[in-house]
């Protein structure tokens, strides 16, 4: 033991961060346990309010056609993919023409429970207004935010 802490003495650069230590100062045996408690803590309104706002941005060009919907496969639920693929094969937002490009409106969302983020989103596109509303929840051991349910008028 000894003789590990003294190499990691003689290279600065091993040397672990305040940052990748638990309270007791001891390094995590596995890079991902150190992310353990950042899964575990319920987002706040700021980091809510950011994921929100960059699924609907995707959302919208899946929903245009402008990215193919297979990219957001791994972060929606089968319910969730299945409700996208059907709005996208109907055509929920088509564009008027080649030069009408979507213009997004603010996000609005809220956090019915601490692993949930419900968003709307005002769509603009040519003379055509959409709204697009989605429900994003904390799914898997790993806790990742996927998309439950979307619908689009």
């Amino acid at each position: 033991m000894t003789a590990r802490l003294n190499r990691l003495a003689a290279h600065p650069h091993r040397q672990p961060r305040p940052s990748d230590c638990d309270r007791a100062g001891r390094r995590p045996l596995h890079p991902r346990a150190a992310c353990a408690a950042a899964v575990a803590t319920p987002p706040d309104d700021q980091d809510a309010r950011a994921l929100a706002a960059r699924f609907a941005h995707q959302l919208v060009e899946v929903l245009t056609g402008v990215r193919p919907s297979g990219q957001l496969m791994r972060h929606t639920t089968l319910d969730g993919y299945g409700q996208l693929a059907s709005l996208v094969r109907v055509g929920a937002l088509r564009r008027g023409g080649a030069a009408d490009r979507p213009r997004l409106g603010p996000v609005h969302d809220r956090s019915p429970s601490p692993g949930a983020v419900e968003a709307c989103v005002r769509v603009d596109l040519g003379r055509r207004h959409h709204m697009v509303a989605f429900r994003l929840e904390r799914r898997g051991p790993a806790g990742q935010w996927r998309c439950t349910a979307v619908e689009a008028r």
